[in-house]
C-alpha cells in the first residue's frame, strides 16, 4: 500500500512543477538577500574608481599631500592647541570621578552632587568654544575634532552621573546591584556599586565606544587579530580629501548656484564613506581592542520608510543616549511623545550647530534649521507616503537636503575668509 501511494505522489510531482508564487524581485515575494547585487556595486564602484584613479594620476600626477592633510589639523607642528584642548579635557573626567566618591560615601548630598555635576557639564561644553574662539591658531578641522571630543566626553559624563545616581537610589531600596538591561554571560566578574566608581572603570567607559554608562559592560571573549586588522585596513584605506577648489568661483556669483547640484552626488558619497569608516570600521576597532561586546552600532537605516526610522537607527549610540537619558525621562516628568520627539530634535540641532558653527568661527543656523525642518518633513513622509516611496523620499532628503547645507556654509566661509581678503589686496 505504501509503495503504491509512493508512486502515486511521484507520478503526481512530474506532472505539476508550479506553484503559486511570486518573482524574487518582487516585494510581495518577501525576498531579501541581495548581497550578490551589493558585492556587484562594490566591484562597479572599484572598476569605475580605478579607471579615474589612473586617468588623475597620469594627468595630474599625486594629488594628496601628505602635509596637506596635516595642515588640516595644525598649522604649527609645535604649537598643537587642538591636541591640547583634548587633553585638558581628562580634568572633567577627574571631577566627575571625584564628585562620585564624595557622593557614593555620603561626604556630598544629592543637591550638593547634582550642583557640581552641572557646573563640571556646563564648562564641559563651554570652555572648549571659548578656546576656539579666541585661538586663531585652531583650525576649522582641529576645532571640530576637539568639540566632537568635548560633546562626547559631555554625554558620556551625563550617563555616568544618571546611573550612578539610579545605583544609590536602588542602594537605599535594598537593591544591592544595578539589573541590566541585556544579559550576557561574561568571564569576568560582576561589579556592584560603590565598586564601579574607580579610575579604571570610568576611563574605560570613556575610551569604549558606546554613550551609555553601564556597571558591566558585555564582553567579547578575546581579541581577534584578523578583525582587528580587517577594520584597521578599512580604517587607513577610506581617507580621501575633496577637491573643492574648482567649486569656490560659482559660489562667488550666487549664493545658491544651479551648477552646485552637481556636488551633490560626490557629498552624498563622502557621508557614505564617512559612515562605513566611522560607524562600522573605527568602532569595530575599538571595541575590539577593548573587547566590548556590544556591536551594534547601526541598524538598517537604508530600508528607512519614514524619517523618524531613519534617525532612530543610523546612529545607535546617540539614539540610545536620547532614548535613556533624555526622552524616557521627559516622559515620566508628563511631556507629550511629540513634544519629547521636538525636544530631541531641538537637541540636536543645538549640537550640530554647536559642532560646526564654532570650529569654523562664524554663526550661521544652516546646521540648525536644516535639523528643525526634518519635523515637518518627517510628519509630511509618515503621512503621506508608504514603502518604497518613503524610502525613496528618505534617500532624496540625505542626498539634496545635506548637501544644501553644506554648501552654504561652504559658501559663507569662503565669502568671510577668501573674497573679503582678496578684496583689500592690493
Amino acid at each position: 500500500m505504501s509503495v503504491h501511494v509512493f508512486k502515486l505522489s511521484h507520478v503526481s510531482s512530474c506532472l505539476s512543477c508550479h506553484r503559486l508564487q511570486e518573482s524574487l524581485l518582487s516585494s510581495a515575494s518577501g525576498y531579501r538577500n541581495y548581497r550578490g547585487v551589493l558585492n556587484w556595486c562594490v566591484v562597479m564602484l572599484v572598476l569605475s574608481n580605478a579607471r579615474l584613479f589612473l586617468e588623475n594620476l597620469l594627468k595630474y600626477g599625486i594629488l594628496v599631500d601628505p602635509i596637506q592633510v596635516v595642515s588640516l589639523f595644525i598649522k604649527d607642528p609645535y604649537n598643537m592647541p587642538a591636541a591640547c584642548l583634548v587633553i585638558v579635557s581628562n580634568v572633567f573626567i577627574v571631577a566627575a570621578l571625584y564628585t562620585e566618591r564624595r557622593l557614593s560615601v555620603g561626604c556630598f548630598s544629592e543637591r550638593v552632587g547634582l550642583l557640581v555635576h552641572s557646573i563640571n557639564l556646563s564648562v564641559t561644553l563651554c570652555f572648549p568654544v571659548t578656546i576656539v574662539l579666541m585661538l586663531k591658531s585652531i583650525t576649522p578641522v582641529g576645532g571640530a575634532s576637539a568639540l566632537g571630543v568635548y560633546t562626547v566626553l559631555f554625554l558620556k559624563l551625563y550617563s555616568y552621573k544618571d546611573v550612578n545616581k539610579w545605583c544609590r537610589e536602588m542602594s537605599h531600596a535594598k537593591a544591592r546591584s544595578l539589573a541590566r538591561s541585556l544579559s550576557c554571560k561574561s568571564s569576568v566578574s560582576t561589579v556592584s556599586y560603590p565598586g564601579n566608581v574607580t579610575l579604571r572603570d570610568l576611563y574605560y567607559f570613556v575610551f569604549a565606544p558606546t554613550l551609555c554608562y553601564e556597571l558591566n559592560f558585555p564582553r567579547s571573549p578575546r581579541i581577534r587579530m584578523s578583525f582587528l586588522l580587517r577594520r584597521l585596513f578599512e580604517m587607513v584605506s577610506s581617507w580621501m580629501i575633496p577637491i573643492i577648489q574648482s567649486s569656490m568661483k560659482p559660489l562667488e556669483v550666487n549664493i545658491i548656484p544651479l551648477s552646485s547640484l552637481s556636488h551633490q552626488v560626490p557629498n552624498h558619497l563622502l557621508w557614505l564613506i564617512f559612515f562605513y569608516w566611522f560607524f562600522h570600521s573605527s568602532l569595530n576597532f575599538i571595541a575590539e581592542l577593548l573587547q566590548f561586546g556590544d556591536r551594534e552600532f547601526y541598524r538598517d537605516w537604508w530600508n528607512s520608510e519614514t524619517i523618524t526610522y531613519f534617525w532612530q537607527n543610523w546612529n545607535i549610540p546617540v539614539h540610545k543616549w536620547c532614548l535613556r537619558h533624555f526622552y524616557k525621562p521627559l516622559l515620566k516628568s508628563g511631556v507629550s511623545k511629540w513634544l519629547g520627539q521636538s525636544a530631541v530634535f531641538l537637541a540636536s540641532a543645538f549640537f550640530h550647530e554647536y559642532l560646526v558653527s564654532v570650529p569654523l568661527k562664524m554663526l550661521r543656523p544652516w546646521a540648525f534649521m536644516g535639523m528643525m525642518a526634518q519635523l515637518p518633513l518627517a510628519w509630511f513622509v509618515a503621512r503621506f507616503l508608504r514603502g518604497n516611496y518613503g524610502n525613496a523620499a528618505v534617500w532624496l532628503s540625505l542626498i539634496i537636503g545635506q548637501p544644501i547645507a553644506v554648501l552654504m556654509y561652504v559658501h559663507d566661509y569662503y565669502v568671510l575668509h577668501y573674497r573679503e581678503g582678496s578684496a583689500g589686496a592690493p
